[in-house]
C-alpha cells in the first residue's frame, strides 16, 4: 500500500477478508492457523497505518495517531519478526526442517526485544511523506538490526520445507533489495505494504494444501517439498 491513507485503508479491508478466505480454508490443520491468520494480521496493520497518516494530516486526534504509531511499529518491529518464524516452523513437515527453522526463531525473537526495548526509551514516531509515511525509531546504527530482522523472516521461509513458502520467501527478499535500494526512510511502510499485498499467496498455498492434509506428517520424507 503506502501511496496513500486511502489506498491503506481499501487494501488493509481487501487483505484482511484474503486472510478471512485463508482461515476457512484451514479445516483440521490446527498447525496452520498461525501462517493462515497472516492475511488479517498484514490487513489490520494496513488500517492501523491509514489512521497514522490520517493523523499526521490533521485529521485524526493526536491522541489517536500516537496510539497508531504505537501499534504499527509494535506490529512491524516486535510482533512480526519473532511471529512470523515460529508460524512457519508450525508447518514444518519433518523433525529436520523444524530443527533448521529454530535458529530463525531465536534471532526474531532477539530482534524483536531488542527493538522492544528501542520503544520502551519512548524515541520513536512517524512523519508523512509524499508515497509513505516515515517511522523513526531512534536507532543511530540501525543496519545491524536490519539486517537481522530480514535473516529471521526472510530466512525462515527460504528454509521451508513447502515450496509455496520458500516462493514466497524468494519475492519478499528480492523486495526488501529493491526497496531499501528506492527508499530508506520509507523502508518499514513500504515494505509491510508489499508483504501484506504479497500475503494473499499464503491464502493460495492454504487452499492449495487443503487436500493434502496427513495426520501424522513426521512420516514424511525429510528434505520433500510439498
Amino acid at each position: 500500500m503506502c501511496f496513500s491513507p486511502e489506498a491503506d485503508l481499501v487494501g488493509g479491508t481487501i487483505i484482511m477478508a484474503i486472510g478471512v478466505d485463508s482461515l476457512l480454508h484451514v479445516e483440521r490443520r490446527k498447525n496452520y492457523i498461525p501462517i493462515a491468520v497472516l492475511p488479517v494480521i498484514f490487513g489490520f496493520h494496513q488500517l492501523v497505518e491509514s489512521v497514522v497518516w490520517f493523523g499526521l494530516q490533521g485529521h485524526v486526534d493526536h491522541f489517536f495517531t500516537h496510539l497508531g504509531i504505537t501499534v504499527y511499529l509494535f506490529i512491524a518491529m516486535i510482533f512480526l519478526p519473532i511471529y512470523v518464524p515460529i508460524a512457519v516452523l508450525l508447518i514444518e513437515p519433518s523433525r529436520k526442517r523444524r530443527y533448521i527453522t529454530m535458529p530463525f526463531c531465536l534471532i526474531g525473537i532477539f530482534v524483536g526485544v531488542l527493538l522492544a526495548l528501542s520503544m520502551l526509551a519512548g524515541k520513536y514516531g512517524a512523519t508523512a511523506e509524499p508515497y509513505h509515511v516515515a517511522y523513526h525509531l531512534g536507532i543511530k546504527d540501525s543496519l545491524p538490526l536490519v539486517a537481522s530482522y530480514v535473516v529471521a523472516v526472510c530466512g525462515a521461509l527460504l528454509v521451508s520445507g513447502q515450496r509455496n513458502v520458500v516462493i514466497f520467501g524468494v519475492v519478499n527478499l528480492i523486495a526488501v533489495a529493491v526497496i531499501a535500494k528506492l527508499t530508506v526512510d520509507g523502508f518499514a511502510s513500504v515494505w509491510c505494504g508489499w508483504a501484506a499485498v504479497t500475503s494473499g499467496a499464503i491464502a493460495l498455498h492454504v487452499r492449495i494444501s487443503s487436500g493434502r492434509y496427513v495426520e501424522d506428517t513426521d512420516h514424511l520424507p525429510a528434505d520433500g517439498y510439498s
